[in-house]
């Protein structure tokens, strides 16, 4: 296992978005270069016009071509060069099929970075999905991409916030289509499998509550049955099998509870309900997780702001945050086994 600052790889994200702003300015941060060891996958021509917008930093562009040449001090950005785009083909916040080719991938090469254990995690930065389709990539989003890329079927997304890890059972699909795939079969699956997740960060003991669906969780079936018929059945079977899960809670307090510390994570049933929870709290600092697969994820959970793109006035917050968070859980994930060709994670009842 690699000793010392984790090495963090950073796909540089959409050239015509944020992405190159937000990577800059996260360079800059003594606390990002006192816990790890950041390479971003990208491109220098970018990058150096990024440098011209107003208000950046006056970081210094060190292309590497390897994680072991970089010089990780505050204010030095080490970077591996793609050379895949001019910033001569495109326009700032702009939707642009040569962008999404290129931000797919500086993806691609941080992915392999960590699957080779040459990185110890991934940090991504947002990419434009009318940009990938325009480029023809067969992905929707980043979930897709390194679920393909890893060989991993079904990736869990999770949120933390304040030291709470959200979980889903449902992402992008609609609010109709997620009602439907509220069952008791796929909630102790992804329930088990968040717990094994949860083990693999290094919480060795965590507890989970089961948000309702309904108002109320339904009242008993009074205005809404899932909670009778799906949720708390399920809850049942897991906790007859071991497992410290709690619920259905009322969505409406659940979130609130754990960031309270009365439980370690909560199982959002779809997209919205957990998103509108984290984000209202802290929009900033609620970091995207993807978990199950044989390398460690984490990501700024903003878009490519094209409104604002190039103007120089993103904040890097939520940037350095995703860094920092895979830093803190890259060794435990090492220790569970993550990091390299072929290695998956395992699953199972939780001690």
């Amino acid at each position: 296992m690699r000793t010392g600052r984790p090495v963090i790889a950073v796909p540089m994200g959409d050239p015509a978005g944020i992405g190159p702003e937000i990577v800059l300015r996260a360079s800059m941060s003594g606390e990002v270069a006192s816990n790890a060891r950041v390479v971003v996958t990208g491109d220098a021509a970018v990058l150096q016009r990024a440098l011209s917008f107003p208000n950046m930093p006056g970081t210094e562009i060190k292309v590497i071509a390897d994680p072991a040449e970089g010089d990780y001090r505050a204010g030095i950005l080490n970077l591996m060069d793609l050379h895949n785009i001019s910033p001569d083909d495109f326009e700032m916040g702009t939707v642009n099929a040569a962008c999404g080719k290129a931000a797919y991938e500086y993806i691609e090469q941080a992915i392999h970075l960590a699957m080779q254990g040459r990185a110890d995690a991934v940090s991504t930065t947002p990419i434009n999905k009318e940009s990938l389709h325009a480029a023809k990539v067969p992905f929707i989003g980043h979930t897709e991409i390194f679920g393909a890329l890893t060989g991993t079927e079904d990736p869990l997304t999770i949120f933390e916030v304040r030291n709470t890890l959200v979980f889903f059972l449902t992402r992008h699909v609609s609010l109709r289509r997620a009602c439907d795939l509220i069952t008791r079969e796929r909630l102790v699956d992804y329930v088990k499998r968040s717990f094994s997740v949860m083990k693999q960060l290094g919480l060795d003991h965590p507890t989970m509550a089961v948000a309702g669906l309904n108002p109320h969780c339904g009242e008993h079936g009074l205005f809404g049955d899932e909670e009778v018929r799906e949720v708390a059945p399920a809850v049942e079977q897991l906790q007859a099998e071991g497992y410290p899960v709690y619920g259905p809670v009322g969505a409406d307090s659940v979130f609130f509870q754990a960031m309270e510390g009365k439980y370690d994570s909560v199982m959002s049933l779809y997209h919205d309900q957990g998103h509108i929870a984290t984000k209202t709290v802290d929009f900033y600092r609620t970091i995207s997780i993807t978990g199950g697969m044989p390398i460690l994820r984490t990501s700024v959970d903003h878009g490519t702001a094209f409104d604002v793109a190039g103007r120089g006035v993103a904040t890097s917050i939520s940037m350095e945050e995703a860094i920092l968070i895979a830093a803190k859980y890259a060794p435990s994930f090492q220790r569970a086994g993550g990091n390299g060709p072929g290695r998956h994670p395992s699953t199972g009842k939780p001690d």
